[in-house]
């Protein structure tokens, strides 16, 4: 990393670590802008709470592999909570039932405990589905049940973290270099990158006082920094998700999922035919 110095935090198992150029001019002017844009919504340790609070979700259902017991319900409760998967589960489960879904579920954490496997088991699991457009969505799904349910052993590894063959995501935002948006960053978006990245965005974390849920504070300062370039220029993958905000942190919610259950109703962001799932409520079917 330039600038910084920092060492990751946690070793990358069973692959050479990667080296990433990142900027730590940036990364300070990220993390300030993140801490100044909280505060007019109850500041930044209110989106840590709600982050822990959405593994624990998370945990309660999928915690140690039990993925065998996920129920259709379960699964769009958790589905509302991704942003890119929210507005398509419902149509797929429609076409190809729940029992197709949770078969590719239970291929990807199989041997969940072994990061060692992550690369290959989210290889099939994607590969389970046509490569066109309309599925891209199947790898954010991976990656946030992964992340959420076992934050400790995963980094958030969606395509807006990371996307080799855009050459997108948040590793573009905190690169170092003259020309960022003219260079082709040669960097795979497979574990070993995911885990180095986490290791030195908490080591950065770290030396600017933060000791506490880091995992969650570097889903924080990732999501902000692809916030600001969703500001800035627009989104070409989640455009229908993201317009007509001046929230600074409405992105950052969004790209989170921490916008998707509506407090009084209990509502969310998914829907399955027209009608807005409710989180514990049955699914209803498109007739």
């Amino acid at each position: 990393m330039r600038s910084v110095g920092l060492r990751g935090t946690r070793p990358v198992a069973g692959a050479a670590r990667p080296v990433l150029d990142l900027s730590g001019p940036k990364l300070r002017r990220m993390f300030e802008y993140l801490v100044e844009s909280a505060e007019a919504t109850g500041g930044i340790e209110r989106y840590v709470t709600a982050l822990a609070a959405k593994a624990a979700f998370f945990g309660e259902v999928l915690g140690r592999g039990q993925v065998g017991e996920l129920t259709e319900t379960q699964l769009c409760d958790l589905c509302a909570f991704i942003t890119p998967v929210r507005r398509r589960i419902g149509t797929w489960l429609d076409r190809h039932g729940f029992a197709a879904m949770l078969a590719h579920l239970e291929g990807l954490f199989a041997g969940w405990s072994d990061v060692t496997t992550v690369d290959a088991r989210l290889r099939a699991f994607i590969g389970g589905f046509p490569a066109d457009r309309e599925h891209r969505w199947v790898r954010d799904l991976a990656a946030e049940i992964l992340h959420f349910t076992i934050p400790d052993r995963y980094p958030l590894m969606t395509r807006w973290m990371w996307d080799a063959r855009t050459n997108t995501g948040v590793l573009r935002e905190i690169w170092h270099g003259e020309n960022v948006d003219a260079m082709t960053i040669p960097a795979a978006d497979d574990f070993a990158t995911f885990a180095t990245l986490r290791g030195e965005l908490e080591g950065f974390l770290s030396e600017n006082g933060v000791f506490r849920e880091l995992a969650f504070y570097v889903d924080l300062i990732c999501a902000h920094s692809y916030a600001s370039y969703i500001n800035d220029r627009g989104s070409q993958y989640l455009q229908a998700d993201f317009s007509g905000d001046v929230d600074p942190m409405a992105h950052t919610r969004r790209l989170l999922g921490l916008d998707a259950v509506d407090a009084e109703t209990g509502r969310t962001r998914l829907k399955v035919g027209g009608t807005a799932h409710t989180v514990g409520g049955p699914r209803r079917l498109s007739q």
